[in-house]
């Protein structure tokens, strides 16, 4: 990586040290501490002001989202009349000193506008009967005062961004300077509501004007409003399980390479998959190899892959619009399933059978779970590891001992999505169409557990689907990776051969 400046935004010394400054006032942009150039000469500032083509990008389309945003927003408006609505897309986040993590937008801020942009904001004010949604973005570097080669955000160090009259353009809402917000939200009057956790800044400008419990009944409607997804999103969510099972695939092709190396090779092998076709991964992966697959969220996937044992593999594409896809399957690295790895395989394929057949519009909730509990239960008492009736094993939840976690969740944007709904709107709540869950159950039998015979221990399997809520029932989005134990190893056969 090139040394570059120190971080900047907008017109403000971004150095945690620096005393503030007032906006009104231009600063010098300050230069990175040990740099090699000292200074920059009149001379040169002046050449770097001149000579630059004229890039603005014209009669541009709207993204494909944005009628879909508009009506999100639309919904949004009308269940906070009155009420001027904050809604941040975040900051970057330091990884260390002065590199960052790569950014990922904010949910909400995604979900209502399209945009990913750093430091952007969404703001709804009250007009009329209604509501004005403007968006503040940073404009286009200033190639005045130098900020585009001289900033660490600058575009010749970071690439460039959308003008503002662009991403009107793009996102069909009206675009602003985000660098004067902070002013105007601090002489805002009347009720205001923000989405908090994602940028300190603009909170600080309404320190005074929000409360905890406001802010939450905004973050939890926008967690519900999520759990019916649009035809958009059904779109996208199919994209990210059709490269979800190609990264599977490229797996399954590279389990010899993963014997020599690691668990990493597998993990590297899906993530090219993802950068390739999607954003990123939606969440770590999860590479389990051998007794690494009884532990639930192993993202380490530092250990070794050896032939006769198993590969939990749980992980997921991002698409560009940030949905994601949350599959798992559980591999015999050599391809064929001993006879107990089969038995446990069987009875993990058979509760997801269950648990798939009760997802269906006007079903509760947790009946898949119920369902899928229910198969891991018997089968359990059957092979004498738990002592019957089945009914008091689930009484009791004595199965959790080898199930441990629910048998699915919500879908979407986030990987657990809707997460932050009301239980009554959630867990107690009725599917519809349109809802989008997975189910996925487990069975896992830990190296040191002495309750369960020797050659259980270290044996975990999970599998685990997109199931998409119909008019008449569901559709599997991730069906084009197979289930059942046979299938799985003639796919993994003809991948190999």
């Amino acid at each position: 990586m090139e040394a570059g400046p120190v971080s900047y935004r907008g017109e403000d010394v971004a150095e945690e040290l620096t005393p503030e400054i007032p906006e009104e006032e231009e600063q010098p942009i300050k230069q990175r501490k040990n740099g090699l150039y000292p200074g920059v000469s009149d001379e040169l500032a002046e050449n770097m002001t001149t000579g630059w083509a004229d890039t603005e990008l014209h009669d541009l389309q709207p993204i494909a989202q944005a009628p879909h945003t508009a009506a999100r927003r639309a919904a949004l408006s009308e269940r906070f009349p009155g009420e001027r609505l904050v809604i941040p897309a975040g900051n970057l986040k330091t990884r260390s000193n002065d590199t960052e993590y790569a950014f990922r937008a904010s949910t909400e801020y995604a979900y209502l506008t399209g945009d990913q942009s750093e430091d952007g904001v969404l703001v709804l004010e009250p007009h009329g009967e209604g509501h004005r949604a403007t968006v503040y973005l940073l404009p286009r570097s200033n190639r005045e005062n130098g900020e585009f080669w001289l900033s660490g955000q600058g575009e010749l160090w970071v690439g460039r961004r959308h003008s503002l009259a662009e991403a009107e353009q793009l996102l069909g809402i009206p675009a602003k300077d985000v660098r004067e917000l902070s002013a105007q939200l601090r002489e805002a009057t009347g009720p205001v509501r923000a989405v908090r956790g994602h940028d300190a800044g603009i909170e600080a400008a309404l320190t005074d004007k929000v409360t905890a419990e406001r802010d939450e009944e905004l973050r939890v409607y926008l967690s519900e409003a999520r759990a019916v997804k649009d035809e958009f999103e059904i779109g996208e969510l199919q994209k990210a399980c059709d490269s979800t099972a190609r990264g599977f695939e490229d797996v399954v092709k590279v389990l010899d390479k993963a014997e020599a190396t690691s668990e990493r090779y597998i993990e590297g092998t899906f993530f090219l998959r993802a950068r390739v076709e999607g954003n990123d991964i939606g969440y770590g992966s999860i590479c389990a190899a051998g007794p690494h697959a009884t532990t639930l969220h192993w993202v380490r996937n530092d250990g070794p892959v050896r032939s006769g044992e198993l590969l939990l593999l749980d992980a997921g594409v991002e698409t560009h619009t940030l949905y994601t896809a949350d599959i798992t399957r559980t591999l015999p690295v050599n391809g064929r399933f001993n006879e107990l790895q089969r038995k446990i395989y069987d009875a993990v394929y058979d509760s997801q059978e269950a648990g798939i057949g009760a997802v269906k519009p006007g079903a509760k909730y947790r009946d898949f779970h119920d369902a899928a509990q229910r198969v891991l239960a018997e089968r359990l008492v059957e092979w004498g590891l738990l002592e019957g009736p089945v009914e008091r094993v689930l009484e009791l939840g004595l199965q959790r001992r080898w199930t441990l976690h629910g048998t699915g969740h919500m879908l979407g944007m986030d990987v657990h999505d809707c997460a932050a709904a009301r239980t009554e709107a959630y867990v107690e709540g009725t599917l519809e169409p349109g809802m989008c869950l997975t189910v996925e159950p487990g069975l896992y039998f830990q190296a040191d557990d002495l309750t369960v015979p020797e050659e259980y221990r270290g044996i975990g399997v999970r599998i685990e689907d997109d199931i998409l809520v119909t008019d008449d029932g569901n559709r599997n989005l991730s069906a084009a990776l197979p289930r059942q134990a046979d299938e799985v190893e003639t796919w993994m056969a003809s991948l190999k051969g």
